[in-house]
């Protein structure tokens, strides 16, 4: 069986002198990066790719951020974001422009296995062919159109564009109306993985779907919050 291939971008040597070396010895491949530049030309020559890649965001020559959206732009390979700083605003953008998941530092050694191997298990989790959907299964919820088939959505017929985890999300609320889903549910569903208990991941998310949804996202319309509970989905169907 082939080993995982992990992209390991971290300037910190310690650290990816850390980090590697365990991962290696845990059955994976690592190949190392020490700069934004570096990371990009290794992930735009690597064949057949990775299975995975672990992002630093604070990186010299161009940032992690950088590095995330070109990755982005060409692949949903998981990205694992690890960050020294612990403000939301680092984790907000890093989930925000598609990682899946992230740690901050100083991390566990133990724990960051076990993010890997979830994120590794999920992106290998196969959903239905889309020939096993049911034709025009457009579900109209006020302004919004959700297209289970093709996956788009469209408020007040402009199209709005989702990552597959926000899309993930909506689908959950909006094939089962007024039901509450607790964070921990939402994660289970659309991760298909165990609930960390981390509450941010959720809480980024549900924001950025708010905002890509919501005429007002501070006072929304469509996604409830049931403070101390979770979410629902409160409007109508059409």
């Amino acid at each position: 069986m082939l080993s995982h291939r992990l992209l390991l971008v971290e300037d910190d040597r310690s650290i990816s002198e850390m980090v590697g070396p365990y991962l290696e010895k845990e059955g994976y491949d690592v190949t190392y990066a020490y700069d934004g530049l570096e990371a990009e030309r290794q992930f735009s020559q690597s064949q057949p790719g990775y299975d995975l890649v672990i992002l630093d965001l604070m990186l010299p020559r161009k940032s992690g951020m950088d590095v995330l959206q070109t990755i982005r732009a060409v692949s949903l390979v998981p990205v694992l974001i690890l960050s020294a700083k612990d403000g939301e605003v680092d984790k907000a953008l890093g989930l925000g422009f598609g990682a899946d998941d992230y740690l901050s530092k100083p991390f566990s050694l133990i724990e960051l296995t076990a993010r890997i191997k979830a994120a590794i298990r999920r992106a290998n989790y196969t959903t239905p062919p889309v020939a096993e959907v049911a034709k025009d299964q457009r579900i109209h919820i006020g302004g919004l159109i959700v297209d289970m088939e093709t996956y788009e959505v469209e408020r007040e017929g402009t199209p709005v564009k989702l990552t597959s985890k926000e899309f993930g999300i909506l689908k959950l609320l909006v094939t089962h109306p007024g039901k509450v889903f607790t964070k921990a549910q939402i994660y289970a569903s659309v991760w298909n993985d165990h609930y960390y208990g981390d509450e941010n991941i959720i809480n980024v998310h549900m924001r950025r779907l708010r905002e890509k949804l919501e005429a007002d996202p501070s006072d929304p319309q469509y996604i409830k919050t049931l403070w101390g509970i979770g979410y629902k989905l409160e409007a109508e169907q059409g």
